[in-house]
């Protein structure tokens, strides 16, 4: 196991898929919820989500990437005794902040629900605190699988996340809405806390049946059992840079929870509207521009035990050659993303939403703007989960930092003004992702030795991305509005822009392999 050569593609491609139709589900699952609240129901729902996902950054973000990086690196080293002691260290550990976070969640309600300026979250606060507890303990568990390049378990336990809110979250809401808006809010948060348990639960079963394979592996005599000190100690290290790192955007969001609301209102926007504007930007509009970041997320998943495992052998050309192929895969399915939703924007939020006509123009504005960070974002995880593979972590802790303090003054200064107002939180996050995204690819290049080549990496999925944007564009003037016909625009850009991509050498035959050989097994 540990002298084979993985490459991320096999990971990616199953991340990726049940990543984006979980996303898609997640996405989806908001049409009936904004039928059921409404723009002031989400825009509550919104306000809750910031916080939480800063506890949970905080918590739990930084200790899977260590765990699978430390995992991968014990096992190419056939050491698999040490690796099940990082997983058991860390699951303690990670239980432990996950029912801190839980209790300050649940006993700082009250100002928490004050700081949002809407005293009808609080309920919200205390029904999605124990997710907290339940999303640490399944990290350590999703680590783990990672550090094997098993990304299976964690995009199936993904899946059934978003599942279980739709069929549970949803009916909450519903009786919720019965009693207040408030209740409603509160019953569609319990409802994510029910999802991750379930989630947990199936980890839990998987790596139960995993014990028996895992123990067949080979240990190397010469490894000395290292203590739990020591252990916890490395996780401690290499966790502090990448947790820091995943707050740093959910910090942005706390701080944009609390800033954006009054930064529309002295923009001279209504109080009651700002609210609305405020729950289409982050509930419509960055739900989407979240779909495709699960792609960006399976590319850094795959990445960081696959360059750990390359440096624990000293295997500097397939090191470069995964670092190449991230790099590359990044442009080529961020840059489609971006243009599509640049160009059939308010088509894509009739598809997924049911928004007044009155409103549909201006969040379509929203969309096609903040698409841009799309392939921005994609380009900033792979080179983050590259240098965390080379243990070079603390690099986009800072590259990131210094984007999202740029991000938050121009939010301040942007979003109060009248003639730019919410269309400033776009502008600002287009400028966080270029300032993190260009040192990073120096880095990458001086760390690894990597040469970049331009044409190959950027310009071929640019010109595959831009003869799709057109077709889109003429099929999106040329055919009539309604659902229907978007799913049949959406579908043929899917097809042309493969089409393009193989024409153009943006996507090689290579890329295909893990579909082709799926494909021969299920033959056979």
């Amino acid at each position: 196991m540990s002298k084979t050569a993985k490459s991320i593609l096999g990971g990616m491609t199953v991340l990726s898929i049940v990543g984006i139709v979980s996303k898609v589900i997640g996405a989806l699952h908001r049409i009936p919820l904004a039928w059921l609240i409404g723009d002031t129901g989400m825009g509550i729902y919104q306000l809750v989500f910031p916080t939480y996902n800063m506890l949970l950054a905080i918590s739990s973000a930084g200790l899977p990437v260590a765990i699978s990086r430390m995992v991968s690196y014990s096992l190419a080293q056939d050491d698999p005794r040490n690796a099940k002691r990082i997983l058991r260290i860390a699951m303690s550990f990670l239980t432990a902040l996950g029912f801190i976070s839980m209790m300050l969640m649940i006993v700082f309600s009250p100002q928490l629900a004050v700081r949002s300026q809407d005293a009808r979250t609080q309920m919200g606060f205390v029904a999605i605190a124990p997710a907290l507890l339940l999303v640490c303990t399944m990290s350590a568990l999703r680590g783990f699988m990672q550090g094997q390049q098993n990304m299976v378990p964690t995009a199936i336990s993904q899946f059934i996340e978003q599942v279980a809110k739709v069929f549970i979250a949803l009916p909450l809401a519903y009786f919720g809405s019965r009693i207040s808006m408030a209740h409603a809010v509160a019953g569609v948060l319990l409802g994510t806390s029910i999802a991750e348990g379930l989630a947990l639960l199936f980890m839990f079963i998987v790596y139960l049946k995993n014990k028996k394979e895992f123990a067949q592996i080979p240990q190397n005599p010469e490894q000395p059992l290292e203590g739990s000190g020591s252990i916890l100690k490395r996780l401690i290290v290499f966790s502090i840079p990448v947790t820091i790192s995943a707050c740093i955007v959910p910090l942005s969001a706390f701080i944009d929870s609390g800033l954006l609301l009054g930064r529309l209102i002295l923009s001279g926007i209504e109080p009651t509207e700002a609210t609305a504007l405020y729950g289409r930007y982050s509930g419509y509009v960055l739900t989407i521009i979240n779909v495709p970041s699960a792609i960006a997320a399976a590319i850094s998943m795959s990445l960081v035990p696959s360059i750990s495992a390359a440096i624990a052998r000293s295997d500097g050309p397939f090191m470069r050659k995964q670092s190449a192929l991230g790099l590359r895969l990044s442009f080529t399915v961020g840059m489609p993303c971006t243009v599509a939703l640049f160009v059939i924007s308010q088509r894509v939020l009739s598809l997924m939403f049911n928004i007044a006509p009155e409103n549909l123009a201006k969040t379509g504005n929203m969309l096609s703007l903040s698409a841009i960070t799309i392939v921005l974002f994609t380009v900033v995880q792979s080179t983050s989960g590259i240098l965390q593979g080379l243990k070079k972590q603390w690099i986009p802790m800072y590259t990131l930092l210094a984007g999202v303090v740029v991000k938050i003054f121009l939010n301040y200064t942007l979003i109060a003004m009248p003639n730019i107002n919410i269309y400033g939180a776009s502008i600002a996050s287009i400028t966080c992702y270029t300032i993190s995204m260009l040192p990073n690819l120096f880095f990458v290049h001086k760390y690894t030795g990597l040469k970049v080549q331009i044409v190959d990496i950027f310009l071929k999925p640019a010109l595959a991305s831009a003869l799709m944007g057109l077709l889109l564009y003429g099929l999106s003037r040329w055919l009539p509005e309604g659902r229907l016909w978007t799913i049949l625009i959406v579908l043929i850009g899917i097809v042309s822009y493969a089409v393009f991509a193989l024409l153009t050498g943006a996507l090689k035959k290579s890329d295909l392999a893990p579909f082709l050989r799926r494909g021969k097994k299920q033959e056979a």
